[in-house]
């Protein structure tokens, strides 16, 4: 997160003293301020975990038990396990946004285009989960644990006062990858990643309240590129017929990297 403050203070200090030659425009300038919301993943619907057998990079793989059948026939669920059948799933958790930002403006006539800089937290949670003839399930999660974005906008002012702006930029996140499962005869270890990038796009209205203090609602679509998570299986107590132990050990992963949500915020800035 730090490199993109870095970059924000660097567009600020080659900037202002553009933004400060047209004092009369509303929303010219650098501006501080937040963003408080709620954050909605998509329904994932269809998802599922691929298999490596012998964890030798080769994804789609079927685990068989001893007699050849497969070992995860009652299939998957695009949520986490409640129990060790393929019942019922909890859905995926959708919870509060909130960010800090730093941003500037430059306003021609009533045309606007400038960038901003945030750093903060979508509280999301995505999981998945599959469950063995055994039975057991297997449940991969991963959720936000700090997100942080550089964007572009551009707007058009609806009033003296009153901008409409649209937005876009790249986004990087710290996740926080986890498993849980009812086998209790192997061993199981995450693997790979915390760090994604991705981008976002939306876009908002803004207010002016006074000279410096301004308002305002914005909707942000953020999709991150989250394919290093790994679930690495080995024998742990297992005997030498449990499927896993058959396959020479294994390696779980999401049939998707896609980790995506909306967003609906209220945001406030002071500008300067």
């Amino acid at each position: 997160m730090g490199r993109f403050l870095a970059a924000g203070i660097a567009a600020l200090a080659i900037a202002t003293p553009a933004f400060a030659q047209d004092g009369a425009a509303e929303f010219d300038g650098v501006y501080i301020g937040g963003s408080v919301g709620y954050a909605v993943q998509n329904n994932d619907v269809g998802e599922t975990i691929l298999f490596d057998r012998g964890s030798n990079g080769s994804f789609g793989e079927t685990i068989t038990t001893g007699t050849g059948a497969n070992a995860f026939s009652p299939g998957f669920c695009n949520g986490a396990a409640t129990s060790n059948l393929n019942t019922a799933c909890s859905n995926d958790k959708d919870g509060i946004d909130y960010h800090l930002r730093l941003g500037g403006d430059r306003q021609y006539g009533r045309f606007v285009v400038g960038f901003v800089v945030e750093g903060g937290k979508s509280d999301v949670r995505d999981s998945v989960s599959a469950f063995s003839t055994t039975p057991a399930f297997y449940t991969m999660t991963r959720e936000i644990e700090w997100n942080a974005a550089v964007r572009a906008r551009a707007g058009y002012t609806l009033g003296p006062r009153t901008l409409a702006y649209a937005t876009f930029g790249g986004a990087y996140a710290r996740l926080d990858h986890s498993f849980t499962t009812g086998n209790t005869a192997n061993a199981f270890a995450v693997t790979g990643s915390d760090y994604a990038w991705g981008w976002q796009a939306g876009g908002g209205i803004q207010q002016k309240l006074g000279r410096n203090v301004s308002i305002g609602v914005e909707y942000l679509y953020s999709r991150y590129n989250d394919d290093d998570a790994r679930i690495r299986v080995t024998q742990g107590t297992a005997g030498a017929t449990n499927p896993f132990v058959l396959a020479g050990g294994a390696d779980f992963r999401r049939n998707t990297n896609r980790f995506d949500f909306h967003a609906i915020r209220a945001t406030a800035a002071f500008r300067f």
